[in-house]
């Protein structure tokens, strides 16, 4: 019976990476795409960090220090544009995002290069002559992925320094990597495109395998595997993660109520919600 379970997720994870392959190919959105946010955002590159892309607002805020959010791509692929629109979307809000691969790279990616953005976040916020010393909120910090990169972001989640980790339509692969869910020490959010994502099942097998005194949230909405991370400014995935972060890296109790209670403000929606140890 296990064997089977094990197999059948492998199968899964195989057309995970198709699939990841496949929303690799949607053409990304239009280089003046800024997002909703309070910040016009502009993603850049640097020789410092030359394998990945840097998502940022364009004028760095004098009176505001951005958390840092570090970022794996579906299919663990090297392109550090593939969600440009909803990587555009968060960085308006406020925050440093840091992709893996550089912009319409190729090749393929490993968690080791989250970790490596988040060191050099700290580094450059220190460092002088560096046009972030001082920008950055290097106590808060997020890593997210999505699919293949959601496996990336739970291997770089055992770092001390990460605040908060959100998977996007993932979940474990193989029942002989689970030991990772229990070196998970920060409050978590899945979400998922419902019964149609085939990362669905793995993101609930995981839900009941997280240590049980993890804050956690679980979002469902029926839009499949490749969510919504290609509509303008990500569309509800892009709304939805933006204020998971303000919550969690900010502080911001607006944000919180769209997640946390009987109540939630999506509750009341067409996700279909989780909640466990977010009083």
């Amino acid at each position: 019976m296990r064997s089977r379970r094990i197999a059948g997720r492998i199968s899964a994870a195989m057309t995970a990476l198709l699939a990841s392959a496949a929303l690799a190919a949607v053409p990304a959105g239009p280089a003046s795409a800024a997002g909703t946010g309070p910040y016009d955002a502009e993603y850049t590159t640097t020789l410092r960090l030359y394998d990945h892309t840097i998502y940022r607002p364009a004028d760095l805020p004098e009176d505001e220090d951005l958390p840092v959010v570090v970022w794996g791509n579906g299919g663990c692929l090297a392109d550090g544009t593939m969600f440009e629109e909803f990587l555009l979307e968060i960085a308006s809000h406020g925050f440093l995002v840091i992709a893996n691969g550089r912009p319409g790279g190729s090749g393929r990616t490993d968690a080791d290069m989250l970790t490596e953005a988040i060191d050099w976040a700290v580094e450059e916020n220190d460092r002088w002559f560096s046009p972030y010393r001082g920008h950055l909120d290097t106590g808060a910090i997020a890593v997210m992925g999505q699919s293949c990169g959601g496996i990336e972001a739970y291997e770089a989640s055992a770092d001390d320094r990460v605040d908060t980790t959100v998977l996007w339509n993932s979940g474990m692969l193989s029942d002989l990597d689970n030991w990772r869910l229990r070196r998970l020490h920060a409050p978590i959010a899945y979400f998922t495109g419902g019964e149609s994502d085939i990362a669905h099942a793995n993101a609930l097998d995981d839900w009941d395998r997280i240590p049980s005194d993890l804050p956690a949230f679980l979002g469902s909405l029926d839009v499949g595997h490749t969510g919504t991370f290609g509509q303008p400014d990500g569309g509800e995935y892009g709304r939805v993660g933006a204020l998971w972060l303000k919550w969690r890296l900010k502080g911001d109790q607006q944000a919180r109520q769209q997640f946390a209670g009987p109540d939630c403000g999506l509750c009341s929606t067409e996700w279909e919600v989780r909640q466990r140890n977010l009083a």
